[in-house]
């Protein structure tokens, strides 16, 4: 299990067609900037020291108050979103469903000591999930492909939309080759009639191992039906936000991470105030923040990401949804916030 959960980086022909990408340089991934991963001056000692002085923080200390809904009778005639906290969520608008970054084992590590999911969180599986029309993978991280998902999806014939060389890993997980679609930056994919997907950079780096960036990450420009919606998995702020806004926008909505961001890190992740800007550059009406609310996998405060959100968006009056974990939120519809995360 633990071995098959790893994944398998791109061979042949796949491995062929990742070489000739402009974005793939010295047999590895590049971003469009340098982009350390962690800065030369990191202090490793102090990490692990924040790790363990940090944890209860970092995690809340009771119940998250996630709601259980019927996802099989969602409505339809708007389009629907049902965040599962961090990075995962459901799209529904008219007939098509689609699912983002499917991490519903509550464990974003191969290893059980971290990684895991906050009390309460973990209430949907895949057999609660309504038939799927497509599956979108913005990079192999753990907490953001998990094999114990894909696995119980691989009966369900849906299709899979990913960045280079990230079907690799569905492929050796038992789905088929010709569910899987595989997509370079600025290329596109036209699902079907009114579906339409556009890979787009950003700013992070792959892997599953100790070997980086054999795979590629990626937001998704998502066009469904007449709306528009910018699902941007993780990135490090940069210019790439304003070249997407001025290529697809305006955008209905904008998906971006907020949260797991570090000192040690700020290239490969947002910090919350970043997160309010990208939305500005982008030119999208409402952002809806992810990448909290479910793992503890930097050391803030876990509600932390959240309250930042809120003071700078406010700040720059940028238009921000927080839906309750499991909550159906109509995009259309005037929305009811409530600070659900206070308690």
């Amino acid at each position: 299990m633990l071995i098959r959960s790893l994944g398998k980086n791109p061979s042949g022909n796949t491995l062929t067609r990742i070489q000739q990408s402009p974005h793939y340089q010295g047999s590895a991934f590049q971003n469009l900037i340098p982009t350390d991963v962690m800065l030369p001056d990191a202090s490793y000692l102090k990490m692990m020291n924040d790790f363990v002085s940090k944890r209860k923080i970092a995690s809340p200390q009771q119940l998250i108050p996630a709601i259980q809904t019927d996802l099989k009778n969602l409505a339809s005639d708007k389009l629907v979103i049902v965040w599962f906290g961090h990075s995962s969520y459901l799209i529904r608008y008219r007939n098509k469903t689609i699912l983002v970054d499917p991490v519903l084992d509550g464990q974003a590590s191969p290893v059980s000591m971290f990684g895991k999911a906050f009390k309460g969180t973990t209430l949907y599986r895949v057999a609660d999930l309504p038939p799927l029309d497509l599956v979108i993978i913005t990079h192999d991280h753990y907490d953001h492909l998990d094999y114990a998902t894909i696995a119980a999806l691989k009966s369900t014939q849906v299709k899979f939309c990913t960045p280079l060389g990230v079907g690799s890993h569905l492929a050796h997980w038992g789905i088929p080759a010709a569910a899987i679609t595989e997509i370079d930056w600025w290329e596109s994919q036209q699902v079907d009639e009114h579906m339409h997907l556009t890979a787009t950079p950003a700013r992070h780096f792959s892997g599953r191992g100790l070997v980086r960036n054999k795979t590629l990450w990626a937001s998704f420009v998502l066009t469904l039906y007449d709306t528009r919606i910018l699902i941007g998995g993780d990135s490090g702020y940069g210019e790439h936000f304003k070249e997407i806004g001025g290529r697809y926008s305006p955008f209905d909505l904008a998906i971006l991470e907020a949260g797991q961001y570090g000192e040690s890190w700020p290239h490969i992740h947002m910090f919350p105030e970043q997160t309010v800007q990208a939305t500005l550059d982008l030119q999208a009406k409402a952002l809806l923040p992810v990448h909290w609310g479910k793992f503890a996998l930097a050391y803030h405060p876990w509600d932390e990401p959240i309250q930042r959100v809120i003071k700078e968006a406010s700040k720059l009056q940028v238009p921000v949804i927080i839906p309750q974990i499991g909550k159906p939120l109509i995009l259309e519809a005037p929305v009811e916030q409530n600070s659900w995360w206070q308690f």
